[in-house]
């Protein structure tokens, strides 16, 4: 007879309920002690949760984690950009090179089989960021950011991006009531669910005139938290990204089918003194059937931890 693992009964069933079977077997087993690890191959570092299989830092660059295949039927989840992806840098005057990515930086893997990324602050970039990813389970993704300042910043953002493979579909949770609201392209082009009307002066500012790739972003309703799920039917799967509210401005996506497959969190966009940090975490969950109403449940689960 299968036993499950040490997870209380209770628990499990009450996950079960709430997250789907693939889920909370993942966390079940995660509980046990058995978390996925990262593996350092070169620069690079692989990964093979047994439901995800990958690379972070292809190349020795910082893209995120990319490739990204389904463990079980070798399908592509990801593999033109990476899963959290620190992409442009921007102030209220200035743009910080073209990307993060292209920004040098250093990794390493870290004792529990996680992996740190740092940046360290040059003539181009007056600040230090460092990143750190770490599985939680075979399907749940963790990442925080901080970034410390080494001369006064004004408005300061680091635009995370997420890329898929597929997953057409995408669903924000905004308005009032909430909802998940969908992206069709006659909402525009490129969308943004701004946290108030301080973030839509933010994103206003002409940060996003700055070359190279300037985008014109459609303003959709206020986001209810920053919470975006994106789909593939073919494939069965669902990507849901979360991150905190307290520092995460915009919630931003272009039209449901358009070629980047994209989610992206505009980080921060406070000022920082000289010294001064900002930090922050956000979570990916990539699985089967996860509906609007558990990841609504995950997101509520996120924020229980990383308030602790």
């Amino acid at each position: 007879m299968n036993t499950l693992p040490s997870l209380p009964r209770r628990r499990f069933l009450g996950e079960l309920l709430s997250v789907g079977p693939a889920l909370a077997l993942a966390r079940a087993r995660a509980s046990t002690g058995s978390r996925p690890a990262f593996t350092a191959t070169g620069r690079e570092f692989s990964f093979d949760t047994g439901a995800v299989r990958g690379t972070l830092r292809a190349g020795g660059q910082s893209k995120g984690l990319i490739p990204v295949y389904d463990s079980v039927s070798g399908a592509p989840l990801a593999r033109s950009y990476g899963w959290f992806s620190p992409y442009r840098l921007l102030d209220d005057t200035t743009r910080y090179g073209d990307a993060a990515w292209s920004w040098a930086s250093t990794a390493v893997l870290q004792a529990d089989g996680s992996v740190k990324v740092s940046w360290a602050a040059d003539d181009g970039h007056p600040f230090d960021l460092e990143a750190h990813y770490r599985w939680s389970s075979a399907r749940v993704l963790d990442f925080s950011l901080r970034l410390s300042a080494t001369r006064l910043l004004r408005r300061m953002e680091v635009f995370l991006a997420s890329y898929f493979e597929g997953f057409p579909i995408t669903v924000v949770q905004a308005g009032d009531p909430a909802a998940f609201l969908g992206v069709p392209r006659t909402a525009g082009d490129w969308q943004m669910f701004p946290r108030d009307e301080a973030a839509v002066k933010i994103i206003q500012d002409g940060r996003w005139k700055r070359p190279p790739s300037p985008v014109q972003w459609s303003i959709r309703p206020p986001y209810h938290a920053p919470l975006a799920v994106r789909r593939d039917a073919a494939k069965g799967m669902a990507a849901v990204l979360m991150t905190r509210p307290e520092e995460c401005f915009a919630v931003a996506t272009p039209y449901d089918s358009e070629v980047h497959r994209s989610v992206y969190f505009a980080l921060f966009g406070r000022d920082l003194r000289t010294g001064e940090s900002a930090a922050t975490s956000a979570r990916l969950v990539v699985g089967p059937g996860i509906s609007d109403e558990q990841a609504v449940g995950l997101y509520r689960e996120f924020l229980q931890e990383v308030r602790k």
